[in-house]
């Protein structure tokens, strides 16, 4: 289900509007041409909503200089906090560092790679009262035809397979309740963690919707989730999580 219509913004006992609490992180490899833009794009963002907020960068084994820059902001800035892996163990795997190392009562995701407008987000809180989930979906997606192309017939598969409604299931923009985290579990490491995340919380009850937002050209780095190998893996941990939850596992 599909809404753009907020619901009225929270308050507390004694009529004042409460600030939002808020875990907003980001996934990288190999972001050193992306990750201060779009960490200060994001405390940008969260200063102005006077939000209870925290940052957090998941640097997953970078071999640039992306853990450099990203523990140079966060020498500058109280609240952003960096999470390293030492060596590369995939998108999932850094989802999951992200999601645990979360503190405030909601979480944000978007990639480290600057293709999403962190300006976009204020407008999925009101979302996040009436659901548990605001799951995103791009528009004009900035991707070749045949990327394009497997994203939707990907989205497809996984849909039927988890019986899904969701339009675009890998879309890294993302709000979550935080308290999901703590009722679920993820195995997944590589491209499936979306899947598997969303799979199991609409299997315990959380409730989803969706909105659309802008999707930009990635102006430096290189994208690593097309890659056969990263593929691959992604078919070898849908087929193990489709027979877990099948079991109830």
């Amino acid at each position: 289900m599909t809404t753009d219509n907020p619901a009225a913004d929270g308050k507390n006992d004694s009529g004042q509007k409460e600030a939002v609490s808020i875990s907003v992180f980001f996934p990288c490899y190999n972001e050193e041409g992306n990750v201060a833009r779009t960490t200060e794009q994001a405390l940008a963002v969260l200063k102005r909503l006077n939000a209870d907020y925290e940052v957090i960068i998941v640097n997953d084994g970078s071999k640039d200089g992306t853990g450099r820059i990203a523990d140079e902001i966060a020498r500058r800035e109280s609240k952003v906090k960096v999470v390293h892996h030492p060596t590369n163990r995939g998108y999932g795997a850094a989802l999951q560092s992200g999601f645990r190392a979360a503190a405030k009562k909601l979480v944000f995701y978007t990639d480290g790679d600057g293709q999403f407008d962190m300006n976009e987000m204020p407008a999925l809180l009101p979302l996040i009262k009436q659901y548990d989930i605001v799951s995103c979906y791009r528009i004009n997606r900035q991707d070749n035809l045949m990327r394009r192309i497997n994203a939707w017939c990907w989205t497809k598969l996984v849909c039927l397979l988890f019986r899904m409604k969701v339009r675009d299931i890998d879309c890294a923009f993302k709000l979550y309740k935080r308290e999901i985290f703590d009722n679920i579990k993820m195995v997944s490491t590589g491209a499936l963690i979306d899947t598997e995340v969303l799979a199991r919380a609409i299997r315990k009850g959380y409730t989803i919707t969706q909105k659309g937002v802008h999707h930009y050209p990635r102006t430096a780095g290189a994208q690593t989730g097309a890659n056969l190998k990263v593929v691959l893996r992604a078919f070898r941990e849908l087929f193990r999580l489709y027979d877990q939850i099948r079991k109830g596992n």
